[in-house]
């Protein structure tokens, strides 16, 4: 048996970048099948060579990109079919490879779910009115018939979103928006709540980043006031439910600032005026 080929091609130029992406992938990987994995270690290959020479304007790699959208994938437990499309998400838009191509090195699953992508990265959205942001998302869910489709789209978002600082200014306001009125809800109704949390922040972060810098200043000053009377509350509640011969497990969590802002802004509040900023979730055992 001849040996395999080099898993890694695109390190000449950072790799570093490279290697550590995809062995956090790697790691990522055991809950599939040895088969399974070697699967997508082919896929793998198979974008890395598609994207060498291309870079993302850190000018790291843009391997780099379609691992972390997989290792995303990974994180909700998808299956090879789904990671594997994840890591060639782009190669039909950005490389040039056929429908046909995938279809013969990875099976028409993979094939189709890396169509769907592609179709949906050609559609575009120019409303904000809220009517047509619902008929848009409406329009979106449909064209995905496969909801791996639309998990990997909010994967291949995130991560966008996470590094936009490396996109040209003139991208910001257009993706920021697009992403707060038709990605983030969709994460949003599909219970991903991280997930639609991060992307309600980093949307905050760009599109409004005076009113989101004022707002996380005042938040860490609070923090550090309430912090004991925090701690008090809760050793109170969980006393109270011991009394009570309940086990319970209290979270404590804190209002994000995307809704402390909106909070703000529909109701015409300062920010001493926001009374909920630190709730508890109580959980019976």
């Amino acid at each position: 048996m001849g040996k395999s080929p080099p898993l890694f091609k695109a390190v000449a130029a950072d790799p570093h970048a490279v290697q550590t992406g995809f062995a956090g992938l790697n790691a990522k990987l055991d809950y599939l099948s040895a088969s399974d994995v070697e699967q997508v270690r082919q896929a793998y290959r198979f974008a890395d060579e598609a994207h060498l020479g291309q870079l993302r304007g850190s000018g790291a790699p843009y391997i780099t990109h379609p691992i972390a959208v997989a290792a995303q994938c990974a994180d909700w437990k998808l299956d090879a079919p789904a990671l594997m499309a994840a890591l060639l998400h782009d190669a039909m838009e950005d490389c040039g490879v056929s429908k046909s191509e995938l279809i013969e090195r990875f099976g028409s699953p993979v094939a189709e779910l890396v169509d769907g992508l592609t179709k949906l990265d050609r559609l575009q959205f120019n409303s904000r009115e809220e009517t047509q942001a619902e008929s848009f998302r409406k329009m979106l869910l449909a064209m995905a018939r496969d909801v791996r489709v639309i998990l990997i789209k909010l994967a291949d978002r995130s991560h966008n979103m996470r590094t936009m600082a490396e996109m040209p200014r003139s991208k910001w306001q257009r993706i920021a928006q697009e992403t707060l009125d038709i990605y983030a809800p969709i994460a949003h109704r599909l219970g991903l709540n991280k997930t639609y949390r991060e992307l309600e922040e980093l949307c905050f972060r760009y599109l409004l980043p005076w009113r989101h810098a004022v707002i996380s200043k005042a938040v860490t000053r609070a923090r550090s006031r309430r912090r004991d009377l925090v701690h008090k509350v809760q050793s109170e509640v969980e006393a109270v439910f011991q009394r009570a011969g309940m086990k319970v497990r209290i979270a404590g969590r804190e209002k994000s600032l995307y809704s402390i802002y909106r909070k703000m802004d529909n109701k015409h509040l300062s920010f001493a005026q926001v009374t909920d900023i630190y709730g508890f979730r109580v959980i019976v055992e």
